[in-house]
């Protein structure tokens, strides 16, 4: 159950140790910097942010103990366009010198996204280096016949925009010629939404007034598109390469000779995905992200703007995920492709542009498609993760990445960056982001935190702790919130939000103890952070078969694993696996490459070493890859062969030569069966294993569950240098009290509770030789367990063990409202506990904020060491204070903490401070027409479709959210 130490001098001598071969620092929390504390983003919507301003919310977030911020740029607010700065202008430049200035008196670090919104873009990115697609035309001829037309492709005009929700919703944008419909007093109420149409914009992009109101998300402007390669293929297999016989006027000049002939143009165009929700100054195209040239002029303007500032404490660049699949269609070409496919597969992609476009032999088609798709991820890899580091790296910064979406094995790109991030809620999409981090030895992994967890203001720190808990699990050991959103101090409740996030800021009624997660964070992080991976298993992510498979769309872009791997022999292992309680990183065939094979397994970095690899039945591999592991077998090496090898090599270059080549590879191969439906392969040093069942693949190779999960709890397992951590959280709905086997070995067991700060040895046992430890963990509760090589000599962690019946506290109870709003209600005295939104007051049903309940009550009498204070039903947080001292700060999901017998009096004095949701106000304000949505571009859309209204997200119709205690609150003795 949750404890606390009550006081930091620790009455229960908690912290006093005495150790075999451990020093006392071994037993007590690590030292705390601004890396252990989450972070949060940022928002500066509009970038309208004073000096005043930006020192007053650092101090309020050191105060809360967040360790540092980053700042992202986004779109505006409604009545504060004269307040907006153009992003990297003098001015804007002034903000950031101030903050990194204040941020480093206030021992806080400071990030910053290396542009506006996402992906980067911006108003000085030209349309030579904006992202493109690639369109094509056949035109099929029989001998004598020529194309009668001119060879040219009409790029559609389009444009996708938000359509500036604020300005359509309060009725203020006049459109000349139109009444509007709505006004403040309605603001529910709008006219027929005018589209913007193609033909009000003007070209570029970034010379149309008012594009914050445009709110622009994809524009492609009307356009004759001139080939780039004009190609003809005879039905014998015949070439000709015709783009020398292209006139001017787009008329080709060539007869087609003898024999059927289909002739292939290709076609460059303007994809035309625009920055979305980008901020004053950040509007325009997206770039190119596969072209370095591209890259390095967006990057200029950053460095023009950085000349002769003060930037040196700004720690990291941010790239928040590849999102230019946002859009219709894909961005799939850059000005130098068949260059760069020619240079990196040995041929030129010209002479296959049939089997391109899936209209040659289906295995030639996907073979060629394989190849162009690999080519595409290199290029991301090589022209813009790279050159992106590499600009950062040269002025002493690092770089933070959110890889997902991109057209790339994300594995590589998450492992060349300093911090891999990942955003979700899958722990296998999220182990993406920590498997590069672990595989490459970084010590790192950042995570977008709660990001859309339940609908706006209805999301409680129990629920935020849950989300942190399913990234800590994953692998994730540096927590950023999404977020926090910059508000100038003197705006009407609620300030600004934004559209997406769980409203951490200090108009929240929750802020006051959002400071009690923060530390439960901070304590999880410091461990966590000094540990190293140990992780047993490395999986293969068949990323070639992915590749290799026509879709809808030219490319494909990964963010985890998706929809596209059901029904495989990978997506089944990771997920028996994650069933199982089997520890396992993901690993690329970039990764496998350069594994090499230790005395305690295979290694991949100083830090990283693995029992073994899985290759679950694939479709392709790279010659390369699969020569790879048979290395590493040679060298010693387990390789386990789920259900069977890959059915053939990848990509189309001397294919014929290199199935065959495989063929024999994988026939070299000799199995034999050992029993339970494997077989065995003896090979050089090492062996390969083969099973169509994966916990008898996994048993022979000498790999450990962890059976912890067959109760539902959930772990990650890492290395300390006294033996093995694991953080173990329980979020299966009810109280675990059970021996739980760990699969580490170990001859005793220190647990560290990273809620409360208790640290204590755990009860022990040994069955069949493995080491047993007894959690009692309440629904939503995390313990971290340290095993020792040795026999630690320390004090009992105190799980709090009740005994008899508890006295329920039901005297009369006195509220009092502390702070919140709409306006703060009178004292109440309440004859029997109740919630606040159940007394028939109408105030109450609107106010959020904190209110506080205190009563009086006597000591039971009673021999005992201590009491589990239960108080019950909370909505939402609570502070709580005996006899006037603070003793516990609680956000739940269960509300218990163990006192100390010492600290009751003969007579005593309850008060627990309630802080509930934003939610009743929200409400409020909406149900009296409010308005307080006055956010650009997107505004503030609701999450769920019933909380829609015009549009926009509307709480008007929802009843009060139940606020207060309800408890009931009891007292029960705990034996000694």
């Amino acid at each position: 159950m949750n404890l606390t130490k009550i006081f930091a001098f620790s009455l229960l001598g908690l912290s006093a140790f005495s150790c075999d071969n451990s020093s006392k620092s071994d037993l007590s929390w690590p030292e705390i910097n601004r890396e252990t504390k989450p972070w949060t983003r940022w928002w500066w919507e509009g970038s309208a942010v004073t000096k005043a301003g930006i020192t007053a919310e650092l101090e309020a977030f050191k105060k809360v103990g967040l360790g540092g911020v980053e700042i992202t740029p986004i779109y505006e607010v409604y009545g504060h366009e004269n307040d907006a700065i153009t992003y990297l202008s003098p001015q804007w430049m002034d903000m950031l010198e101030h903050t990194l200035k204040e941020a480093d008196r206030l021992g806080l670090g400071v990030d910053m996204a290396t542009g506006t919104g996402w992906p980067f873009g911006g108003p000085w990115v030209s349309d030579e280096d904006a992202c493109m697609d690639m369109n094509h035309k056949v035109y099929l001829l029989k001998g004598g016949e020529s194309i009668n037309e001119p060879i040219a492709y009409h790029q559609e005009p389009y444009v996708r925009s938000v359509g500036m929700q604020i300005y359509e919703t309060l009725g203020i944008y006049k459109t000349e010629g139109r009444t509007s419909a709505g006004s403040i007093k309605e603001p529910l109420i709008r006219n027929d939404k005018k589209p913007i149409l193609i033909k009000d914009l003007v070209e570029p992009v970034s010379a149309n007034k008012n594009l914050q109101s445009l709110a622009l998300d994809q524009v492609k402007f009307d356009k004759q598109l001139r080939p780039v390669t004009i190609m003809a293929y005879s039905a014998n297999g015949e070439r000709i390469n015709l783009i020398g016989k292209l006139e001017k006027n787009n008329r080709l000049n060539w007869v087609a000779p003898a024999g059927d002939w289909a002739v292939y143009a290709v076609f460059p165009g303007w994809h035309g995905k625009m920055v979305e929700r980008a901020a004053p100054g950040g509007e325009g195209n997206v770039i190119d992200h596969f072209s370095k040239r591209a890259l390095q002029h967006y990057l200029g303007k950053f460095d023009s703007s950085f000349k002769g500032r003060e930037i040196k404490s700004l720690r990291a660049f941010f790239n928040d995920s590849y999102e230019v699949d946002d859009a219709r269609g894909t961005a799939d070409w850059t000005p130098h492709l068949f260059e760069e496919f020619k240079k990196r597969r040995k041929y030129d992609l010209r002479d296959q542009l049939p089997a391109l476009f899936g209209k040659d032999d289906p295995e030639k088609n996907e073979r060629v498609l394989c190849d162009y798709r690999e080519t595409i991820a290199e290029l991301i890899y090589d022209n813009f993760t790279s050159v992106w580091k590499a600009w950062a790296h040269s002025r002493d910064k690092i770089v933070r990445n959110q890889a997902h979406g991109s057209p790339s094995n994300i594995l590589d790109l998450y492992a060349l960056v300093d911090i891999p991030e990942m955003e979700g809620a899958e722990v296998s999409r999220i182990k993406m982001a920590s498997s590069a981090a672990n595989v490459s030895g970084k010590k790192l992994t950042s995570s977008e935190s709660a990001t859309w967890l339940n609908e706006h203001f209805l999301s409680n720190l129990a629920d935020i702790k849950q989300s942190v808990d399913r990234f800590l699990i994953s692998g994730v050991n540096h927590v950023f919130y999404h977020g926090t959103c910059y508000s100038p101090q003197d705006e009407p409740w609620p300030g600004w939000l934004f559209y997406a996030a769980v409203h951490l800021n200090d108009r929240n009624p929750m802020w006051n103890d959002f400071g009690k997660l923060n530390e439960y964070v901070t304590r999880s992080q410091s461990l966590l952070q000094k540990a190293t991976p140990d992780n047993e298993v490395l999986v293969y992510l068949p990323i070639y078969d992915r590749y290799s498979t026509p879709g809808a769309e030219m490319i494909e872009h990964f963010d985890g694993v998706d929809k596209p791997f059901d029904g495989t022999a990978f997506k089944e292992s990771i997920d028996e696996m994650l069933e199982g309680g089997v520890a396992f990183d993901y690993i690329s065939d970039k990764q496998l490459r350069e594994l090499i094979v230790g005395t305690d397994g295979v290694r991949s970095s100083p830090v990283s070493t693995y029992k073994t690899i899985l290759l679950p039945a694939c479709r392709y591999i790279p010659m390369a890859t699969f020569k790879a592991l048979k290395k590493l077998v040679t060298d010693g090496a387990t390789i386990l062969i789920y259900k069977d090898f890959p059915e053939s090599i990848s990509g189309f270059m001397d294919c014929v030569a290199m199935k065959a080549e495989y063929t024999s590879a994988v026939n070299e191969i000799s199995f034999a069966r050992v029993g339970g439906g494997v077989e065995e392969a003896h090979f050089g040093k090492g062996r390969f294993l083969r099973s169509d069942d994966l916990s008898r693949l996994m048993e022979q190779a000498g790999v450990r569950r962890e059976p912890l999960v067959d109760i539902g709890l959930q772990f990650v397992r890492k290395k300390t240098e006294n033996g093995t951590l694991y953080f173990i959280s329980n979020w299966t709905g009810k109280r675990i009290e059970d021996w739980v086997t760990l699969s580490r070995p170990g001859k005793s067991a220190v647990l560290f509770d990273p809620m409360f700060g208790q640290i204590g040895l755990a009860r022990t046992r040994t069955s069949q030789n493995d080491l047993q430890i007894f959690l009692k963990l309440e629904r939503g509760e995390s313990v971290i367990v340290q095993l020792f090589g040795t026999n630690v000599q320390a004090n009992p962690y105190n799980y709090a063990e009740t005994s008899g019946e508890g006295m329920v506290l039901n005297e009369k109870w006195q509220l009092t409202f502390l702070r919140g709003g709409p306006s703060l209600p009178a004292p109440i005295e309440l004859d029997s506990l109740s919630l606040w939104t159940n007394i028939q007051i109408d105030e109450l049903k609107k106010f959020s904020g904190t209110g506080r309940y205190h009563t009086s009550f006597q000591k039971p009498k009673s021999g005992v060491v201590g009491w589990v204070l239960d108080l019950g039903v909370v909505n939402e947080t609570a502070k709580v204070y005996l006899n006037g001292d603070s003793i516990a700060t609680l956000i739940g999901p269960v509300y218990k903490i163990f006192v100390d017998d010492r600290l009751l009096k003969e007579s005593n004095v309850l008060d627990v401070e309630v802080s509930n949701f934003m939610a009743n106000r929200i409400a409020d304000l909406d149900k009296r027409g409010v308005v307080w949505k006055k956010f650009y571009n997107v505004n503030f859309p609701a999450r769920l479709a019933e909380n829609r209204k015009n549009g926009i997200f509307d709480a008007s119709s929802w009843n009060a959210k139940a606020s207060g205690l309800k408890g009931p609150v009891t007292i029960t003795p705990v034996n000694p």
